[in-house]
């Protein structure tokens, strides 16, 4: 009878062999016609191998477990399968080591099977067991190398291997034996406590000892992924065996003191909580991994991409611990959900194994292994797709890597042996506990007992209780029903979490701007070229011998800022990112024929992209800032047009790979002219001196004392160099920037009206129609104290609150202000892109100007004007004068870090105002800066107004 069940399992488990085969020999030859090769024996020596392989394995189990469970080795068939197709595709060169290790692995399982004719057998050798896998678990913390940031191998000349992997087993065996001798005693020992039945504290010892082994790994090995591995893997047999919740609350427990404890503890820990929880704050660094995870999966959609057609291979170390990423990316939805289902059968038909096990041994045996299996695969599953913190666990039977494949491997041989010592479902053993042998006397312990079964026996001790003889196995197959429930919710989760970033989220992933799949993908699409208004070439694409289009910048660095640059590695920044659409052609919808090109997906080129920027006046404020640390921006006052944006120091476009692969140390990436916030220093006093004079508090002409220091709110405020003005009125206090008169101004103004005329300047907001920029920043004016609104009304931030110091500012905010006092009072939102050309030179979409409201009356911005040019005419900013023109502005001083920064804010012509400028420049040890920012001012509108008119002439 049982030959003959055996040998239907067997006939079953050759036909479902068969069947897999067909997957496994379509998918590996849908990889081998991708690389341009021909289908032959030759081509395809890899799977058939594998098919020959398993088909031994499977005539090996004829003989050896002819009673095996018929599933697991089709499962395992098809795992393997893919794993080594992407392993080929994506890892070339490892290709033949994993092909070795695959064999070497499935010749163990047999190994396994031949030695191991009996798991209860191994019980008598429990504690050698647990002693070499803890060993082997801990033996990396000493001697081990270093991969990745975590130190799991140990490297022996060229060979490496994770004694982890290994010791998985073993402490899973260990674990089985104890817990098949202790689970009555383990079950029984509780107390009441309210509704609950908790352990008493002597029985927590193997828990805490496992916790404890758990946390040396994550510390001394920073092995996330294992820790938990190991630690769930126990919780799972030990509610197993004893159905004891309580376990699992305290298991619970001990698992959030130690995420908690570490997590404050070890920045490594901490580092991949936050690269879970925001994995977009630095997608280039720390979040390069799972951000390119997240494109690949995405880019899957229901179908996949296709073998080796899909871009898996920007994602870092792909091979092994993101090969999932790969799998869902070139086979979509359908084939990542069919390999999570296989998982899912993997963990149902193992725990339906120990359900029939003969002995607590096979049983808990088969449940820690297939806790193992499963976890694993849930962990790295999870991480990839971010449904948990990313833990480095490979993926059973997929990921490269030797030492998971054998480890797996050995896994199943041991499943198989479960399974072949199983009873049947419906029959109970031999022995069902009803007879039982003479008593045997044990200390401590009344009435105990062996209860034999069969050849096995099922505890070491009757203790009357609801774990022993029949009831003991119908509770152990409730639970284990449980078990097959909760594993089956974790790969319904993975699933369903892969069908959100798949389906419902992956337009949302590939329209992110730095999303650099987005950007390879168009590699063979003409990329618009970027303009400046006065028709110079900033970026265009040219077409390279193989059909693909390579970016160039024939200005070089000119505007890189505000351009931005294109990497298939790091995204994408600037006007290259937020124009992306327009620039491939996508969105071009300027008539019926490129619309009809855009729904179907047929390659255009791209539109072209007109900046505002003005080529001549951009240099002349790059050249400005040669040698300096700081920003400029021109703005046109009556439309907000960006007319010129830099920031010093820039980056090379060559640059941009070494800048972001070793950290960008000298600041070149950052936009200062929208990305710094700034102490303003007196350029603020415009928006003091708006307030003063709209409010309709002060006049040009009223009396105000200036001298040198006065104590205002119970401290001094003082004027720059110790300068006395003595009484004076408020456009000559302006003239000559005494702190003293605005810091009186301001207190009379309060700090509510300042600020909020602060906030109708911009401030708070991020400014920008096309671009971003950091919001400046004014205090919450009910925290604000007499003594900072005054020094807040003369441009410095010094309080101390829990909304932040104020005033602090960007270059652009400085440059609306000016620009507003110039247009009569109205603030025009800055804009950097004028209009878009189709390919074939028709205006796609123009740019409209934008107001974001009347800040001050206009006949308040008239007298700010007339006080704005006696400055530069006769005040601190009289380095600004421009020979033919009249220039009115405001300079500005502001310590930082123990150096001066100079700032400027103007507009020229004063009676009809074309340019609006503001200039920041950062004192250093090697640059002195005082009063430079007037000056370079009027070197940039000198230029400014020249280019203007010569292109008014033509």
């Amino acid at each position: 009878m049982a030959h003959g069940i055996g040998g239907s399992r067997r006939t079953t488990e050759l036909l479902l062999l068969c069947a897999g085969a067909i997957p496994v020999l379509l998918l590996y030859s849908m990889y081998v016609m991708n690389t341009g090769a021909q289908l032959s024996l030759e081509t395809l020596a890899v799977p058939i191998g594998l098919i020959v392989a398993f088909v031994a394995a499977h005539i090996a189990e004829r003989i050896l477990a002819p009673g095996a469970d018929p599933a697991i080795l089709p499962i395992v068939f098809v795992l393997s399968g893919i794993g080594i197709t992407f392993v080929t595709r994506l890892a070339p060169e490892d290709a033949m080591g994993q092909v070795i290790w695959l064999f070497v692995s499935v010749a163990a399982m047999v190994g396994v099977l031949a030695f191991v004719p009996n798991l209860d057998r191994l019980a008598e050798y429990k504690f050698t067991l647990g002693i070499t896998g803890v060993a082997l678990l801990l033996l990396p913390a000493l001697i081990g190398t270093e991969i990745y940031g975590s130190k799991l191998w140990i490297r022996i000349g060229g060979f490496s291997f994770q004694p982890g992997e290994i010791a998985k087993v073993l402490i899973v065996l260990f674990l089985a034996a104890y817990l098949s001798e202790n689970r009555e005693v383990l079950a029984a020992s509780s107390r009441k406590v309210g509704p609950f039945k908790l352990p008493r504290l002597r029985m927590l010892t193997p828990m805490l000892v496992m916790w404890g082994m758990c946390l040396l790994v994550v510390i001394f090995e920073r092995d996330l992924g294992s820790a938990a591995l190991f630690f769930t893997m126990f919780v799972v047999m030990l509610y197993a065996a004893t159905g004891r919740l309580g376990y699992v609350f305290v298991s619970l427990g001990l698992l959030a003191v130690g995420a908690f404890v570490c997590y404050q503890l070890f920045n490594h820990v901490r580092v991949r909580f936050q690269i879970w929880l925001d994995p977009f704050a630095d997608p280039s660094n720390t979040g390069l991994q799972i951000v390119q995870s997240l494109y690949s999966i995405a880019d899957g959609g229901l179908s996949g991409a296709g073998i080796g057609k899909g871009m898996p291979t920007l994602i870092p170390v792909v091979k092994s611990d993101f090969i999932f990423s790969a799998i869902a990316e070139e086979m979509g939805l359908l084939g990542g959900a069919a390999v999570l289902l296989l998982f899912m059968l993997l963990a149902v038909r193992g725990l339906t194994m120990a359900a029939r096990a003969k002995s607590d041994m096979s049983a808990f045996t088969a449940v820690g292994l297939v806790a193992s299996l499963s976890f694993q695969a849930f962990l790295i599953v999870g991480g990839v797709t971010r449904l948990l913190p990313l833990t480095g666990v490979t993926l059973p039977f997929m990921s490269q890597g030797g030492s998971s494949l054998l480890s797996s491997f050995i896994a199943v041989a041991l499943l198989l042996r479960a399974g072949d010592e199983g009873t049947g479902r419906a029959a109970l053993p031999d022995g069902n506990g009803t007879s039982m042998s003479a008593p045997v006397a044990v200390p401590g312990v009344t009435g105990a007992q062996p209860v034999v079964q069969g050849r096995h026996a099922r505890a070491s001790f009757g203790l009357g209780t609801e774990e022993g003889g029949v009831l003991g196995r119908v509770a152990l197959g409730n639970r284990l029903t449980l078990l097959v429930t909760f594993f089956a919710l974790l790969f319904a989760a993975l699933i369903a979490n892969l069908t959100y970033i798949q389906v419902i989220k992956a337009s949302y992933y590939q329209e992110l701007p730095n999303n650099n799949h987005t950007i390879a993908r168009s590699a063979y699409v003409q990329r618009g070229a970027i303009l400046t208004s006065d028709g110079v070439t900033l970026a265009e694409s040219l077409k390279q011998a193989d059909g693909t289009y390579v970016r160039t910048y024939p200005q070089g660095s000119l505007a890189a800022h505000t351009v931005g640059y294109l990497s298939t590695q790091y995204g994408a920044t600037g006007v290259e990112a937020s124009m992306n659409d327009s620039l491939t052609g996508h969105a071009d919808h300027s008539n019926w024929a490129s619309t009809l090109y855009a729904l179907a997906g047929v390659s255009q080129p791209g539109n072209s992209v007109v900046l505002t920027l003005d080529s001549r006046i951009q240099q002349a404020a790059e050249e400005a800032l040669q040698g300096h640390v700081g920003a400029i921006v021109v703005l046109d006052p009556s439309t907000g047009a960006v007319l010129a944006k830099a920031s010093s120091p820039t980056y090379s476009y060559n640059d941009i790979s070494n800048i972001l692969q070793n950290g960008d140390s000298n600041g070149e990436l950052l936009d200062r002219s929208t990305g710094a916030l700034y102490t303003p220093g007196s350029t603020f006093k415009v928006v003091t001196l708006a307030a003063a004079l709209d409010g309709g508090k002060f006049t040009l002409d009223s009396s105000v004392s200036a001298p040198a220091s006065m104590d205002i709110g119970g401290a001094a405020v003082t004027n720059m160099n110790g300068e006395d003005f003595g009484e004076t009125t408020l456009e000559e206090a302006f003239a000559h920037s005494a702190n003293t008169a605005y810091g009186q101004v301001a207190t009379q103004v309060g700090a509510e009206d300042l600020v909020r005329y602060a906030r109708a300047f911009g401030y708070g907001t991020s400014l920008g129609q096309d671009f971003s920029s950091a919001a400046s920043l004014m205090p919450d004016p009910s925290e604000m104290t007499e003594w900072e609104t005054a020094w807040a009304g003369a441009g410095q931030p010094v309080g101390q609150h829990a909304s932040p110091a104020g005033p602090q500012t960007t270059v652009m905010q400085n440059a609306v202000v000016a620009a507003a006092i110039a247009n009569g009072g109205v603030v025009m939102s800055p804009h950097v892109v004028d209009h878009v050309l189709s390919p074939e030179g028709v205006t796609v979409s123009t740019t409209q100007a934008k107001s974001l409201g009347q800040a001050i009356s206009s006949s308040t911005a008239d007298q700010i004007k007339q006080a704005m040019l006696e400055v530069v005419q006769s005040g601190t900013g009289m380095a600004a004068q421009v020979r033919g023109a009249r220039v009115a502005g405001k300079t500005g001083t502001a310590e930082a870090g123990g150096h001066v920064n100079s700032s400027f804010i103007g507009f020229a012509p004063y009676d009809s105002p074309t340019l609006a400028i503001s200039v920041y420049l950062e004192g250093t040890d090697s640059d002195s800066v005082s009063g430079m920012a007037a000056q370079l001012a009027g070197q940039v509108l000198s230029k400014s107004l020249n280019a203007q008119a010569s292109g008014s002439e033509q």
